[in-house]
């Protein structure tokens, strides 16, 4: 946010926008020029080593009701329907309470991966175990964009994302190791 010249009424301010986070094309034609710009995926990836087998690393991720616990970005979780190891839910993130769909697909003992299916977030995270002499590797992708007009900030959003996954992963590894 910044002020207008002279009129001290607050506006959005466009300056600090990653460029990083936007694909342009020049198309030129014998009738006109334009530049067309597409915003891209944001992929943060982060990860941890645990020293605790990986059964135990599988209770705390798996238990995806808990996740407002360790990931401070989601402030609620509803589940809408449960299907074996799909779970259909709505959640609430921290970027202005807004309200997401998703799909959660939990591959016991391997990974839990959420699709972002309607909402402010367009994409997926997933969070991958590995196990390796009695530790477990805990790895998490994000391959997220904001929808809408909001795409135009998926680069400064994907700052806060990447912190708040070192939050969450730090937190779930202290949970366990303690």
């Amino acid at each position: 946010m910044a002020n207008a010249i002279r009129t001290g009424v607050t506006v959005l301010d466009f300056r600090h926008v990653a460029h990083h986070s936007q694909v342009c094309s020049a198309w030129e034609s014998n009738i006109f020029t334009s530049m067309i710009c597409q915003l891209i995926m944001a992929k943060i990836e982060s990860s941890v080593v645990i020293d605790a087998p990986s059964d135990r690393v599988w209770e705390i991720i798996s238990d995806i009701d808990n996740e407002p616990k360790f990931w401070k970005g989601t402030k609620t979780v509803r589940n809408i329907t449960v299907k074996n190891d799909t779970i259909e839910r709505e959640i609430t993130i921290a970027f202005r309470d807004q309200k997401c769909l998703q799909t959660v697909r939990l591959f016991p003992k391997e990974r839990v991966e959420a699709v972002f299916t309607k909402g402010i977030i367009d994409g997926s995270k997933s969070i991958t175990l590995t196990s390796k002499d009695g530790k477990t590797n805990l790895d998490v992708m994000w391959d997220i964009k904001m929808t809408g007009i909001m795409g135009m900030f998926t680069g400064m959003v994907k700052k806060h994302i990447k912190s708040g996954t070192e939050l969450a992963l730090e937190n779930i590894k202290k949970e366990i190791e303690k």
